[in-house]
C-alpha cells in the first residue's frame, strides 16, 4: 500500500484535501501548479484533472515520439 492509499494529503500549496494520485516531481514542469515535494507529488482530484488539462499537448508529444 503506497502513501496515497494511507491518506496523504495534496501537494499543492494551500490545499488540504487528500490525494487521489502521485506523479513525480519533474512531470509537473509547466503546469502553474506550485508544489511542495521533494521527489512525489502527491495530487487531489481537482489539481490532477488541472494538470492533465495543462499539460495535455506535451504529453501527446511525448507519446508520439515512441509510437
Amino acid at each position: 500500500m503506497g502513501k496515497v492509499g494511507k491518506g496523504v494529503n495534496c501537494s499543492v500549496s494551500g490545499c488540504k484535501n487528500s490525494a487521489e494520485r502521485s506523479i513525480s516531481r519533474n512531470q509537473i514542469g509547466n503546469s502553474g501548479l506550485s508544489v511542495s515535494a521533494d521527489r512525489r507529488a502527491f495530487l487531489c482530484h481537482d489539481h490532477y484533472k488541472a494538470w492533465k488539462k495543462a499539460t495535455k499537448k506535451d504529453r501527446d508529444l511525448d507519446r508520439a515520439r515512441f509510437g
